[in-house]
């Protein structure tokens, strides 16, 4: 019997939950009022939860869904933030069930790791490590909602706002004017930007951090995702804050903190996004573009990434081998890196442009949508409702390819991925002209 390809099985437990959120969302027990719904949009806004995105084509989603639609919305949320794949094994364990090698190997690719050594041990750390931190996150919220909600939607409020913050999903319950009302509560800002920061920089940085306790003694990976994410959260800081600098909307140096962090694969929002220069857009998009890190809540092509085709670059300049911390980063990480590009620049360009046939948008918007579902962020410069389904749904595949990942996407078509042995095959040399 020939066997299933991982990639197959996380695709399609993704595919799967998402249609089951569909159908729970589409139920009039989840809806705030009769037909506050359409069959597209509880598959668009299941989409975009299991995907972790947080856009929607409903302008009030806390009157649209019933306290029952808004448990459903956060289950899909943390399941789309821990993986169907994450869950499974945790549930197993819990129940004392065997994990064989098969769900050992997909959890390997889920996290995107080498070894298949410590996969239900990573797993169970993932679980609990998410609850712990919502949990925190959770409580700091009841301290700002309780004193503007009654008891019972203040809990409810901050748990969801914890849960869709750690997730990057970017979904709240706080109306038609979301996060923005919030722009001066620092307590707010501090604590969404923590959860979304910790849930972007991966499990596997965090937990290296809590075992080595020193910097020095940090993997590579880790040192790299460090360093890449501190230059990323302030220079886009300064270049928001700056980029806003003449504009008659100008941010505070908090706001333009919170954009930054948010932008990454977050999606909320403490500003105004039709009051945006261009070149804060263009900042913005590039952010989205890049994301969050490997085994993380956060979408994008991921630093990691791009550090290595930074590094790739420069060492091609310097007629050097490409190294990093005394290390040389091997071929096929360069290659990896080079074809998830490829990919992801391909997929962005055909979205945008078939977005540009199907809806009367200018360039720079289409290009920031699309590069917002592409990346997980889920900010938006224009309605979604009122969108074709045709538009709705080119979105949700886009969102859906972003979050499996545009690698895995095109290693459903690897038949021979258990093959082991076809990689000692050399093949002769040949070179082409390039440039």
């Amino acid at each position: 019997m020939k066997k299933l390809s991982p990639y197959l099985v996380i695709a399609l437990s993704y595919l799967l939950i998402l249609l089951i959120g569909t159908i729970l969302l589409y139920l009039p027990i989840s809806q705030g009022y009769p037909n506050a719904l359409s069959f597209t949009d509880a598959f668009f806004v299941s989409t975009s939860a299991v995907t972790i995105t947080g856009i929607t084509p409903v302008a009030n989603l806390a009157s649209a869904l019933s306290p029952f639609g808004k448990f459903i919305l956060t289950v899909l949320i943390q399941i789309g933030g821990l993986s169907v794949v994450t869950i499974s094994a945790f549930i197993m364990y819990i129940l004392g069930i065997k994990i064989g090698i098969t769900n050992r190997v997909l959890i390997k690719e889920n996290f995107n790791q080498n070894s298949l050594s410590g996969m239900v041990k990573l797993a169970r750390r993932v679980v609990v490590f998410t609850f712990a931190v919502e949990l925190l996150g959770f409580l700091i919220n009841l301290i700002i909602f309780i004193p503007k909600y009654n008891l019972i939607n203040a809990i409810g409020i901050s748990f969801f706002h914890a849960v869709s913050a750690f997730n990057n999903a970017g979904f709240d319950l706080f109306g038609i004017q979301g996060a923005i009302q919030y722009d001066s509560n620092l307590l707010f800002n501090i604590n969404t930007c923590l959860l979304i920061m910790i849930g972007g920089t991966g499990f596997i940085v965090i937990y290296d951090i809590f075992e080595k306790k020193s910097y020095k003694k940090l993997s590579i990976h880790s040192k790299i995702v460090i360093t890449m994410n501190l230059i990323l959260w302030i220079c886009g800081t300064i270049f928001i804050k700056l980029s806003q600098y003449n504009h008659e909307n100008k941010f505070t140096w908090l706001e333009s903190f919170f954009l930054s962090v948010s932008s990454r694969t977050a999606g909320f929002t403490t500003v105004d996004l039709t009051k945006l220069s261009t070149v804060t857009i263009f900042i913005i998009i590039i952010l989205m573009f890049i994301g969050a890190s490997p085994a993380s809540t956060g979408g994008g092509i991921k630093t990691t990434t791009i550090y290595t085709l930074f590094k790739n670059v420069t060492s091609y300049a310097k007629g050097k081998q490409v190294v990093t911390h005394n290390r040389l980063i091997s071929a096929q990480t360069r290659q990896k890196a080079s074809v998830l590009l490829s990919m992801a620049l391909t997929i962005i360009v055909m979205a945008t442009l078939l977005l540009l046939c199907f809806e009367n948008l200018s360039l720079d918007v289409a290009l920031f949508e699309i590069v917002s579902c592409f990346s997980n962020v889920g900010l938006s410069k224009i309605s979604i409702g009122d969108f074709s389904v045709i538009s709705k749904l080119l979105l949700c595949l886009v969102m859906f390819i972003g979050r499996v990942g545009p690698l895995t996407i095109i290693s459903l078509f690897n038949k021979n991925w258990y093959k082991k042995d076809l990689q000692h095959i050399e093949y002769i040399e040949e070179k082409i002209m390039i440039g």
